[in-house]
């Protein structure tokens, strides 16, 4: 059974982003996913943050409930919105603070080689955007996509499997808003597999 660890990215309780989160939850359980969901609107921590090093904060418990539910899982979703060209500040900050030397990614004293932690994890990514993803991919050149798939989960050795955006979020028809739905239950069921 796979275990799959969904973590929405939205600042605010009841988004799009949760409902999506929760219909991915669904199709993966149907297939037997063994799930686990936090959502970013729920935890609480600093979004203090100077770097890495001796003087660093400790990870409040949120924080490493996050780590640990990364830590427990097989696959990763993560569902956030695009909010100019990258996700949230405050999920910004969980990645900052919680994706720490150590845990994710050690770097070799030699040049600028790195080891990558969590190799052997998959996960997927979903974005909702007002921007219509033609527009992003064609003028913008995809900046969100790019930076989860390769700074963040490619460097911690994470293959992302699928990434999606779906908009224009402001200008769709409930009907739009539910293929979207539907897509992330499928993709949950693909999940589980």
């Amino acid at each position: 059974m796979r275990k799959i660890f969904i973590w929405v990215a939205h600042p605010k309780p009841k988004s799009l982003c949760e409902s999506i989160a929760d219909a991915y939850q669904t199709g993966a359980k149907s297939h037997c996913g063994n799930v686990r969901q936090m959502n970013l609107c729920g935890m609480s921590f600093s979004m203090d943050f100077e770097g890495y090093g001796k003087n660093a904060s400790p990870l409040e418990p949120d924080l490493l409930a996050w780590q640990e539910g990364l830590n427990w899982a097989d696959h990763l979703l993560i569902v956030h919105p695009y909010w100019w060209g990258a996700m949230p500040t405050k999920a910004k900050a969980v990645i900052d603070r919680a994706l720490t030397p150590g845990f994710a990614f050690n770097y070799r004293n030699d040049g600028l080689k790195w080891d990558k932690l969590l190799k052997g994890k998959s996960a997927d990514v979903i974005i909702t955007s007002d921007t219509p993803p033609i527009v992003d991919t064609f003028i913008y050149k995809k900046p969100a996509r790019h930076v989860v798939k390769n700074q963040i989960l490619g460097f911690c050795g994470i293959k992302t499997k699928h990434i999606v955006q779906f908009g224009s979020v402001k200008t769709a028809s409930p009907i739009k808003i539910q293929t979207w739905i539907e897509r992330a239950f499928r993709m949950g069921e693909v999940a589980a597999k």
